[in-house]
């Protein structure tokens, strides 16, 4: 395991069904996504099971790791990892489906409402001694846009009900029994963006969602809009995000992802979002809640003991299934 936050529950899980579990030991404020190949390899070598975060899997770590089997990732993103080169190399790949969908959707409800209710600002003008109140905007009643029906999605829809408001979705694999029973009104994403009071976006990031939201989907956008991104920093292009927040051409921005996290080239842009005032930022911590940790990290374990005993997973969270090759 290369990460940080594992629970006793799930390491008695695991020794239980018999594995020899080694927990990486990271400097603070070091995570596995900042692991050279070198060190990955030192760590992982010898390993049959491997519960990563953030480190890139590429296709020469794997080939490095003959033993490995099963990589199983604490969490539901995996465009960190080279899916061809596991099916090509006989492992198996799987996210830890349904493990964090509360913990991100509760997180993008907290980014819309401190977002709207201007909480960042408010804060730093009391700290300052300026105890002047801020107009901020409501949910209640408003249009959201949510890009992404999928499990978050999907999360998020059920927590707006409360709110009473419009929801407006792109989506391509239509569920018509949950699009009926919340009301929900499929559009293209221009219209989305242009109908809007708050935008989310939850697609993977591909790449044909790469950029998705540039600088022409901003000039979209509502000059009242907050776009709100605690999916996958790619999914936005943050430099023309910046731009927009500057100029005006939207109100607000919550943000949980950065393209600097892949990036390194957009770390200048990072720093100069997160002191913007009319942005409210948190550094991928959506899913970091004591209880969806504990869910991703019993998903992720159940995986890999599921592969070690000779079985399957469970459907829903195997994205790569390489046993068959050769």
């Amino acid at each position: 395991m290369t990460q940080r936050f594992f629970d006793e529950e799930t390491v008695a899980y695991l020794e239980g069904a018999g594995c020899e579990v080694i927990q990486a030991e990271l400097p603070a404020g070091q995570a596995d996504g900042n692991l050279s190949h070198d060190e990955l390899v030192r760590m992982i070598d010898g390993a049959a099971g491997w519960i990563v975060g953030h480190a890139r899997v590429t296709r020469e770590l794997q080939a490095a790791l003959p033993d490995l089997r099963i990589i199983s990732r604490r969490g539901v993103g995996y465009e960190r990892v080279d899916i061809a080169a596991a099916n090509d190399l006989g492992k198996v790949v799987c996210i830890a489906a349904g493990g964090n969908d509360a913990s991100v959707a509760d997180h993008t409800m907290a980014l819309m409402l401190a977002a709207g209710h201007r909480f960042r600002e408010t804060q730093q003008n009391m700290i300052g001694g300026n105890w002047s109140i801020l107009m901020g905007s409501d949910l209640y009643q408003k249009t959201v846009g949510i890009v992404g029906l999928g499990r978050i999605g999907r999360s998020l829809v059920q927590r707006l009900q409360g709110f009473d408001v419009e929801i407006l979705a792109v989506e391509q694999h239509v569920d018509a029994d949950f699009i009926a029973q919340n009301s929900i009104t499929l559009v293209e994403l221009d219209e989305l963006l242009a109908r809007s009071d708050y935008v989310s976006v939850h697609a993977p990031l591909t790449a044909e969602t790469h950029f998705m939201i540039d600088a022409a989907a901003l000039r979209r956008m509502k000059p009242t809009a907050i776009l709100i991104n605690a999916a996958r920093g790619g999914l936005v292009d943050d430099r023309a995000l910046l731009a927009a927040l500057r100029s005006g051409e939207i109100a607000a921005a919550g943000l949980d992802v950065f393209v600097s996290e892949s990036d390194p080239d957009y770390k200048a842009v990072t720093d100069e979002l997160i002191a913007l005032p009319n942005v409210i930022a948190t550094p991928h911590a959506g899913a970091s809640t004591r209880e969806g940790l504990d869910r991703t990290n019993m998903v992720a374990a159940r995986c890999v003991v599921a592969v070690l005993d000779g079985g399957d997973p469970p459907a829903q969270c195997i994205v790569a299934d390489g046993r068959g090759a050769g």
